[in-house]
């Protein structure tokens, strides 16, 4: 069934959550879905469970006017609720409550495996008055609360949980729907903020962003333009529903009427089919998804295995959202799935920071034939206007400056990326110095402010792409002044053994005066022997490829390397680990100039075995 698309003039509305009353009274949209939830089971068979625009603009009403009863306006709530429906009318009903919320993933509430400590930085920093949760959750939090012992090194946890006044989801969720008696809009204005949404942690302790609700707002509407959606578009997505993208997604489906099918990022990774098969079921348009994605579903998707039938025909809009983007992967992608109907015109490189609530850009066009150029191995994640006039129409300024400097570069130069935009967030929760820093940034002869981002990037050609080509703080300085990306470095490593070395799990850094890589095994249990030439290997590929020497490598086992829920790997954590002894080392191997030395150290029941050759390491290995 199809819908009606915009009326021209339709009116923008200057919060998301003003638009789901007019789409639930119209027509045309009161009995359309406006998300649906997959749950799918360990066999592979899965559920689904759909709210309408009418549904859920009537929870939301009732739901808001129930917190209403037991919460101020501003007041601020965690939001501790495991993806689906739940946390979609949570996330709309705060926001028509007038309250500030922090969605989060909610912990396993025994805390066994010290997983506490973000919500620990969240309540410390934030300081709700109120956690909402399913009434499952809150009775074992309770459970967890009269088990625990003051003397306990968890009693910051536990002080913390003890004072937050909880509220069960079901308790909101009645059947009255309360209707305003006042014409006045009285949810989240333009200017308050409605969400504190945490960085990815990619480059250090995540980070309290203040988002608006007008800059929300605006930034969905700036990518609903970007790519071209409106009501009969169709998005998948099994991204986090907490924050960035993936929250961005729920809002965007919103201000566009269209149908969102979501799943949890969970039932993708145990078995990645199942985001082809809702492609494929939905006739998908559009779905956002972490570049590590591509190269899982060749990998592990499951093609020679499913008993349905996938077809990617209906696909406008694949969009990579994980930088930095490499040509390889996109073109294996599309090696294996073009015939099951997979345009390469969908391909949409894209860009975005939760500093300017997510979305920044992309490199996609309506009209594009989708050959996009290639910079050092990347796919551009913008193309920039080519005069002052554009920018000014399409709202978000684009600008890649020196970093010592701040004085824009010229094309071809690489440098940091700076924003300035209507959707830039206010600045960091209780970090006055650093959002000054970071949010108040100032060209020479200009007035606005400018967001630094963090990323470096670099504009090339006539028509002005932009390459994403990594974090400033990931750039490794080699001893002879040399300058690389730590990607680059990672990347290489993981093509000497592909099927020993767990791909998009490798981290590279400088330590200890060196360049250490870190890479986690697919299995544990091999020899000594394989281990060494592992190492080895790695190390000489980097040399070839990268013509860069790596002083240590490490095997860790699996799940050794941290990541971002995006994928993203955490150089600082993975180096912070190894230097305090926490990575579960299987092998680890030292190259040294003098007199080529290497040290060996396998951990077994506990101990450490160490080898040191200082002659020829080369010839050692060769011999084994």
């Amino acid at each position: 069934m199809n819908f009606e698309n915009y009326d021209l003039c339709f009116p923008d509305q200057p919060v998301v959550d003003l638009y789901l009353p007019i789409w639930a009274n119209l027509p045309a949209f009161r009995q359309k879905p406006a998300f649906v939830w997959i749950e799918d089971g360990p066999t592979g068979a899965s559920s689904s469970s759909a709210i309408t625009y009418e549904q859920l603009n009537n929870s939301v009403q009732s739901m808001s006017s129930q917190l209403s009863v037991s919460l101020q306006r501003r007041d601020t709530v965690v939001v501790l609720c495991e993806p689906g429906l739940d946390l979609v009318e949570i996330i709309f009903a705060c926001q028509r409550a007038g309250l500030l919320a922090v969605p989060m993933t909610p912990p396993h509430p025994s805390f066994a495996n010290n997983n506490h400590h973000h919500l620990v930085r969240v309540l410390s920093q934030t300081k709700p008055k109120a956690a909402l949760a399913k009434h499952s959750y809150i009775n074992r939090i309770r459970e967890y609360i009269s088990s625990t012992s003051s003397s306990s090194t968890k009693n910051r946890l536990f002080s913390l949980l003890q004072v937050l006044r909880w509220i069960s989801i079901e308790e909101l969720k009645v059947d009255d729907v309360q209707k305003s008696s006042s014409l006045r809009y009285e949810g989240c204005k333009q200017d308050e903020v409605y969400l504190i949404q945490y960085t990815s942690g990619a480059t250090a302790i995540p980070k309290p962003v203040l988002v608006t609700a007008g800059t929300a707002a605006h930034n969905v509407r700036v990518a609903r333009k970007a790519y071209d959606l409106h009501p009969n578009s169709i998005i998948v997505s099994w991204l986090p529903q907490y924050h960035d993208c993936g929250l961005m997604f729920l809002l965007l489906s919103v201000i566009c009427g269209t149908t969102c099918v979501l799943t949890s990022p969970s039932a993708f990774i145990n078995r990645p089919r199942l985001w082809l098969e809702l492609i494929t079921e939905y006739k998908a348009t559009c779905t956002p998804v972490p570049s590590f994605t591509l190269p899982l579903v060749v990998r592990r998707g499951g093609m020679d295995k499913g008993t349905s039938s996938i077809s990617l025909g209906s696909m406008k809009n694949l969009i990579i959202i994980k930088e930095p983007i490499y040509k390889a992967s996109i073109e294996k992608f599309l090696e294996v799935f073009r015939p099951f109907g997979l345009n390469p015109t969908s391909i949409s490189p894209s860009y975005g920071l939760a500093e300017n609530c997510t979305f920044v850009s992309t490199s996609w066009r309506s009209e594009s034939d989708g050959n996009f150029p290639i910079h050092k191995n990347l796919l551009p994640s913008a193309k920039l206007p080519s005069s002052r006039q554009e920018t000014i129409e399409e709202e978000i300024e684009i600008l890649v400056v020196n970093e010592e400097t701040h004085e824009p570069v010229e094309d071809g130069i690489e440098g940091e990326i700076w924003i300035c935009s209507p959707s830039n967030a206010i600045g960091y929760l209780d970090h006055p110095s650093l959002t000054r820093e970071t949010f108040n940034a100032r060209i020479r002869n200009m007035v606005q402010c400018f967001v630094r981002t963090g990323d470096r990037g670099i504009v090339i050609g006539q028509e002005r792409y932009l390459y994403v080509t990594g974090r400033c703080s990931d750039i490794i300085k080699h001893p002879n002044g040399q300058e690389i990306h730590a990607h680059y470095i990672e990347t290489a490593a993981c093509k000497k053994w592909p099927e020993m070395i767990r791909a998009g799990c490798v981290g590279a850094f400088e330590f200890s005066g060196s360049i250490a890589v870190a890479a986690e095994l697919r299995r544990g249990e091999e020899e000594q022997k394989i281990l060494m030439e592992i190492c080895k290997g790695i190390r000489d590929e980097i040399l070839n490829e990268e013509k860069v020497e790596v002083g240590l490598v490490v095997l860790v086992k699996s799940g050794n390397v941290p990541r971002t829920t995006s994928g993203k790997i955490k150089r600082w954590a993975a180096k912070y680990g190894l230097e305090r002894g926490e990575m579960k080392v299987v092998m680890k191997m030292e190259f040294c100039d003098e007199g080529k030395k290497f040290e060996v150290a396998k951990e077994k029941e506990g101990l450490i075995l160490t080898t040191t050759n200082t002659r020829n390491h080369l010839s050692l290995l060769s011999s084994l």
